[in-house]
């Protein structure tokens, strides 16, 4: 079953155009990995899936339902994005969890604003999903007296309270050091299953060969090369991407 699928994505900034016409699909429980340099056009691509900019061209279609439209006009009213939204999970690079609020607290939230459950269920499902990353013993610790792995753990648990479609990862390692790196990365490896569809833009070479159903390389704001881990990382077929990859390689 197609769990996702792009036609001709498109997005500028002014004149300065950052998606060309992105096309992709993906089943559901498959897990993509998005390489490429810095301003490759991988975030926005992201932030378009998530609603947090409006692509300028294209479609976007989650489980058989078109969600976005460019020739529809129905779909760009902020009622629709909003719940447009909801088919989505996103991790950033940075955390993003409210200061205020505990670890648990920041899980729970959304879903209670959204009113999901009652709040018993939503706070047990606050609870399971933080024991699921491993911090069953830090549900009341505020962000400030968490390591930056452990933000981001609590950033996951939060992403996933909402049971997104789709569940995306933006560079979620880039603010880390190795060490917490690996629990980080740990902890998206273990979430991947039949039933669990991820988007995940890294630089980590090692874990997105090990993870990843399919590998998109971009480059200036297209999809260079395409397939699976074994055909991008073992044969590339475009010079951009060979380069990519050497280079990657030398860095580490």
């Amino acid at each position: 079953m197609t769990a996702l699928e792009v036609k001709n994505l498109q997005k500028s900034f002014g004149k300065t155009q950052v998606l060309k016409g992105i096309d992709f699909s993906l089943d559901k429980g498959q897990v993509l990995v998005i390489l490429g340099s810095s301003g490759s056009g991988k975030t926005t691509l992201l932030r378009c899936l998530n609603f947090l900019e409006t692509p300028d061209t294209g479609s976007i279609t989650v489980g058989g339902k078109v969600l976005y439209d460019s020739n529809d006009a129905a779909t760009l009213d902020d009622e629709t994005i909003r719940q447009n939204r909801l088919h989505f999970g996103l991790v950033f690079q940075n955390f993003n969890l409210f200061p205020q609020y505990t670890a648990l607290q920041n899980v729970t939230l959304a879903p209670t604003l959204l009113k999901k459950a009652t709040p018993q269920a939503i706070e047990e499902q606050g609870k399971q999903l933080l024991t699921r990353v491993g911090l069953a013993d830090k549900m009341g610790n505020y962000p400030y007296q968490l390591s930056g792995g452990q933000q981001q753990r609590v950033a996951i648990a939060r992403a996933l309270a909402l049971h997104p479609e789709v569940l995306c990862f933006d560079e979620p390692t880039s603010a880390l050091d190795p060490e917490l790196t690996s629990e980080v990365l740990r902890v998206i490896r273990g979430l991947k299953s039949a039933d669990s569809t991820m988007i995940v833009v890294t630089h980590e070479m090692d874990f997105a060969r090990s993870v990843a159903d399919k590998v998109i390389y971009m480059a200036d704001g297209v999809i260079e090369e395409m397939g699976t881990a074994e055909e991008v990382f073992e044969n590339p077929q475009r010079e951009k991407t060979k380069a990519f990859l050497r280079g990657a390689k030398e860095a580490f």
